[in-house]
């Protein structure tokens, strides 16, 4: 999974991205860095860590998360803003760090959303015309054939911007979702808002209504965290860090908090495979079926599909053992259709 980081200049964002990922980014630089910050962490899962426990294997492997934090944006639909968007094309989400602390300026968080969805929608809204004239262009010398459902669905997203909504706020059929892949629009991806308040604000929800609204909206959720206090405690060892977040009244860290949100916002799960040789993680949208969760793996399983013996994570652990899971009746074989529950240990059965 990949998350881009965007918002204005000193919203804190490259702190935000410190203080999830554990990196040392130069922060305070504003809208002036061009290089975007990149970091790959592992996807902490105590699940993970009782199976490998169960089966001491040779080797653990944790699903990832990319973090991709760019330069600030100002909000203008500049040629600037327009590159540095090119950096998040091909993420799972986007993540617009909001200030609500004061830097010597009270914050605007509605008017500062408002102007990085302006940001947003004027990027596609210039790839959708373009795509949109070549399109005529083509229909009018009779090559247009197969074009036209593209078309419509562009057409549908250009009236959605032009309405001054982005494009995620539209409930599109799987048919069109699938159309609209393949041009990568920033303001069609999930959005979570990272609220990032000053410590006066720690362990206090956000009442401002305008704000609290973006909760409620298709494909978005809001997420609220301290990026200066969370910096500082991801620079802490393992001990320390729990000690002071237990001080400040904080029962997990933000990383953890951030990974259960932009689950939920995805719509994903994990499921995993376990042996001596390896325990892994598998990550995969929610009622994927049994046999394109094989082809998460490899694409040889996947054609060759037999059958899946899975078995729920709590049954394996009250059971102890895949054997006793199975003398049990709890390990079981499933089809192709069979929609991987989250928590699912799975193995595969196929021949090609």
């Amino acid at each position: 999974m990949k998350i881009g980081i965007i918002g204005l200049p000193y919203s804190g964002k490259t702190t935000v991205f410190n203080a999830l990922t554990g990196a040392s980014a130069k922060v305070g630089g504003g809208a002036a860095t061009a290089k975007p910050n990149i970091s790959v962490i592992k996807v902490p899962d105590e699940r993970i860590d009782m199976l490998a426990k169960m089966f001491n294997p040779k080797k653990i492997v944790y699903a990832d998360l990319t973090f991709i934090d760019v330069a600030g944006l100002t909000g203008e639909g500049t040629d600037r803003g327009k590159d540095i968007l090119q950096s998040i094309k091909t993420v799972d989400a986007i993540a617009n760090v909001v200030r609500l602390f004061d830097n010597g300026k009270p914050p605007t968080p509605k008017a500062d959303i408002q102007n990085i969805d302006s940001e947003l929608m004027f990027s596609d809204f210039a790839v959708i015309e373009g795509r949109l004239e070549r399109i005529e262009k083509q229909t009018k010398l009779g090559k247009g054939s197969g074009l036209e459902e593209e078309r419509k669905v562009l057409e549908k997203c250009k009236l959605c911007l032009e309405s001054e909504k982005p494009i995620r706020t539209l409930q599109l059929s799987e048919d069109e979702t699938k159309i609209l892949r393949g041009f990568q629009m920033v303001s069609s991806k999930p959005m979570l808002m990272i609220l990032n308040t000053g410590e006066d604000l720690i362990g206090k929800e956000i009442q401002d209504p305008d704000v609290k609204a973006y909760s409620g909206q298709f494909n978005t959720a809001v997420f609220q965290i301290c990026g200066k206090i969370e910096m500082e405690i991801s620079q802490l060892d393992k001990k320390e860090a729990v000690l002071f977040l237990t001080e400040l009244g904080i029962n997990e860290s933000g990383l953890n908090r951030l990974i259960r949100t932009s689950y939920d916002l995805l719509g994903l799960i994990s499921f995993f495979t376990v042996g001596e040789d390896e325990v892994r993680a598998w990550t995969i949208r929610k009622e994927t079926r049994a046999v394109n969760a094989a082809g998460v793996i490899h694409s040889d399983i996947e054609k060759g599909f037999i059958r899946a013996e899975v078995i729920g994570y709590e049954d394996l652990i009250k059971c102890g053992s895949l054997s006793e899971g199975r003398n049990k009746g709890l390990l079981r074989l499933e089809g192709k259709e069979y929609g991987v529950k989250d928590g699912d240990i799975m193995n595969f059965r196929f021949n090609v």
